[in-house]
């Protein structure tokens, strides 16, 4: 009995490409090319994804769309062990929107693809989504960069942290790091368009920010550009009224730089109670260090007790 090739992944071409390559078919079976029709309820969703926010306004839009015209575009789903049932791989926001339309069945191509096949598969149309906030995007390619050159995190920021430095200093990169940079060039390139350098001084330093602030951008409701502004606010009570602030009244970039100095400003005529505490204990700490207050043995042992109860009392 001949034995169906498994379709591989094409480099970096995205799912349409993946869609039109053939793959051998027994005689007198079936293709699994052509779209076939199956019950909603027979497609479970992958246990990771990489999309985690979807508009809920746009799903209704789709939603609508599908009620009208239907699905014009197959998902693709793959078969897992359990008879019947499907795994989604591609089409995620069609999937749901069917939900929210009602239908009960919904066009789809079946591929036999690898755990690792389908979740490069999902990255890749992922990241080609027009609507894409900058989070999920950076998050994709870093996932996307971890299977295609079969290493950590770590490793990648490594190399674009080495590649700043000889940039900067001048030197020369190790063979290792310098066919890891080639292809972390290549996969940026057809992704999202961006140079390493580009990419590890404006979108790595993303992924650091505030989890408040992370949260508005993967929800799409703040461009990155002003989220990284708001950021810089440390005490979180006042970033998140600003972050609220920017959404609710659509702030210009210039007007949040503005409030965040008249908020700088007011920190610095009344400093918060913690940071007055802060600031005498430094105070404190000058004059100690001095050394002539602890000449003084009754001043020694009672600084000591002292010192000792507000041990105590921070240890709480």
């Amino acid at each position: 009995m001949a034995v169906r090739k498994r379709a591989s992944v094409p480099q970096m071409r995205g799912v349409e490409a993946f869609l039109s390559q053939t793959t051998e078919t027994p005689a007198g079976e079936s293709g699994q090319n052509a779209p076939l029709s199956v019950a909603v309820k027979q497609i479970v969703l992958p246990t990771s994804q990489p999309r985690r926010y979807f508009d809920p306004d746009k799903l209704a839009q789709l939603a609508e769309s599908i009620r009208l015209h239907g699905i014009l575009e197959p998902l693709l789903v793959r078969p897992l062990k359990k008879e019947g049932q499907y795994e989604l791989v591609a089409g995620e926001r069609r999937y749901k929107a069917s939900q929210i339309a009602g239908l009960k069945e919904v066009p789809v191509t079946i591929r036999e693809l690898s755990d690792q096949d389908a979740w490069q598969l999902t990255l890749v149309e992922n990241l080609q989504r027009e609507d894409l906030n900058p989070i999920e995007e950076t998050e994709g390619v870093l996932e996307l960069l971890t299977l295609r050159l079969g290493c950590e995190r770590s490793e990648i920021y490594d190399a674009l942290t080495q590649m700043a430095t000889v940039q900067k200093k001048g030197g020369e990169l190790s063979g290792n790091v310098s066919r890891r940079l080639e292809e972390i060039e290549k996969i940026l390139n057809v992704t999202i368009g961006l140079t390493p350098e580009s990419f590890r001084t404006s979108r790595l330093p993303l992924l650091g920010l505030p989890s408040d602030v992370l949260e508005v951008m993967r929800q799409g409701k703040l461009e990155y550009t002003k989220a990284r502004v708001i950021a810089r606010i440390k005490d979180e009570a006042q970033r998140e009224e600003l972050l609220n602030q920017a959404i609710s009244e659509n702030l210009p970039l210039s007007e949040i730089k503005t409030r965040i100095k008249d908020l700088q400003a007011e920190t610095k005529l009344e400093p918060t109670p913690e940071k007055a505490i802060a600031q005498q204990w430094s105070e404190i700490g000058k004059r100690l260090q001095k050394g002539k207050l602890l000449e003084d043995r009754k001043k020694r042992d009672r600084i000591q007790k002292l010192l000792d109860e507000l041990d105590k009392l921070t240890s709480l």
